[in-house]
């Protein structure tokens, strides 16, 4: 069989965890022997672990602000019908120059409905290609509930017109797709788990953050808040004489870094986001954050006491619900965003020390792997039935 050629479309809006497990994924894919194309249509991160991939960059966009609602380039304006269709016009381009097996669409159609013109497009290109390739919907474990009821009716057409299958990147012990997405019933057919999508932490002694308090927000936009509590909280934990890093993603604006660096007490370093980060957590002594997909699942694989206060900015539940779910797992504590302060943190802290440390038992955390081995069964099948 020659190597399947796969294409990854992707769309980060606020955070980065929605690229950075593609990026695992990706990777997973290589070592499966499929050669990979990403198409993103986000901001550039920096560092980002893709192998030996492809990545083509769309004209990128990211959320306004917590809603979603708004979308902006990279000038900070609003998009138009113009950076709609000319968007739309160069990802159809990039599809029919790449030609590939394998389709892959992250989240849609159960979320990036914004971007549905250039998605819907793209997949009418494909399903009327002479070959057809295997469409697959790529999806974490938790979804928000749509505002509107339709929009629920206008997935689960989109899900029979184009999709092959729906791969979840979760653990059905933990939370079934059904408990988030109501009418999954309607489409178990399509449904497979892969576990969980863990970018594995490799311990080293002596190595960077050994002995830190590691504080991280993923992309950080909407990370001040926490920044500024934690730098107040120190001096009230038993951790005051250790080392606290603060990792400020490439969102959080330049101004705000920077007074941030200024405003920073003995004892913190502050600087931007790092590619060792998964090695940071695997040394650190805690680890506190937004409880975000990958960080939360690398915790639990490094066995690190985290501190989760869940992002639930907006519409969003996911962070609160998937904390929710973790926070009986030993060390792990939940502080809710809106009782988030100096005093509540430094709190949680100390419980999260004296507890013993996480674990993964009894989850699925081979969901890269996992997701590499079922596409290329998948696509086997697939081949067969269109020869």
């Amino acid at each position: 069989m020659t190597t399947p050629k796969v294409f990854f479309w992707v769309q980060h809006l606020l955070g980065i965890g929605h690229l950075k497990r593609t990026a695992v994924l990706t990777r997973a894919f290589q070592r499966a022997g499929m050669k990979v194309t990403i198409v993103s249509g986000g901001q550039e991160v920096p560092g980002l672990n893709i192998g030996d991939a492809k990545l083509i960059q769309l004209p990128p966009v990211r959320a306004a602000d917590k809603y979603f609602k708004v979308l902006i380039d990279e000038q900070d304006r609003e998009i138009d019908q113009t950076f709609i269709d000319q968007r739309r016009d160069i990802l159809l381009q990039i599809f029919t120059r790449e030609a590939p097996d394998i389709i892959l669409t992250e989240l849609f159609p159960f979320g990036r409905r914004q971007l549905r013109a250039e998605l819907t497009a793209l997949l009418d290109e494909a399903i009327n290609r002479h070959v057809r390739p295997l469409i697959i919907s790529s999806v974490r474990d938790i979804l928000v509930d749509p505002p509107k009821p339709e929009r629920v009716q206008e997935m689960l057409v989109r899900i029979e017109k184009y999709y092959d299958r729906v791969l979840v990147h979760g653990d059905p012990h933990l939370i079934p797709f059904g408990e988030t997405f109501r009418h999954a019933d309607q489409i178990t057919d399509r449904v497979a788990y892969s576990g969980y999508v863990v970018d594995v932490p490799q311990k080293k002694i002596n190595g960077a953050g050994t002995g830190e308090v590691i504080v991280s927000a993923g992309g950080g936009a909407v990370s001040e808040e926490l920044f500024r509590a934690a730098m107040a909280a120190r001096i009230q934990t038993s951790l005051s004489d250790r080392t606290w890093r603060i990792l400020a993603g490439n969102s959080l604006p330049q101004k705000v870094f920077a007074q941030l660096k200024r405003d920073a007490p003995e004892g913190f370093v502050i600087e931007r986001a790092r590619p060792d980060f998964t090695t940071m957590v695997a040394n650190c002594i805690l680890s506190i954050s937004q409880g975000g997909y990958n960080t939360v699942m690398e915790v639990l694989a490094a066995r690190t006491r985290s501190v989760i206060v869940p992002y639930a900015g907006g519409l969003e539940t996911e962070q609160t619900l998937r904390t929710r779910l973790l926070q009986n797992r030993n060390g792990i504590r939940n502080l809710p965003e809106k009782a988030l302060n100096s005093r509540t943190l430094a709190s949680a802290v100390e419980d999260a020390l004296s507890a013993p440390a996480p674990d993964a038992t009894g989850l699925k955390t081979d969901g890269a792997d996992t997701s590499a081995r079922l596409i290329k069964e998948w696509f086997e099948h697939h081949t067969r039935g269109a020869s």
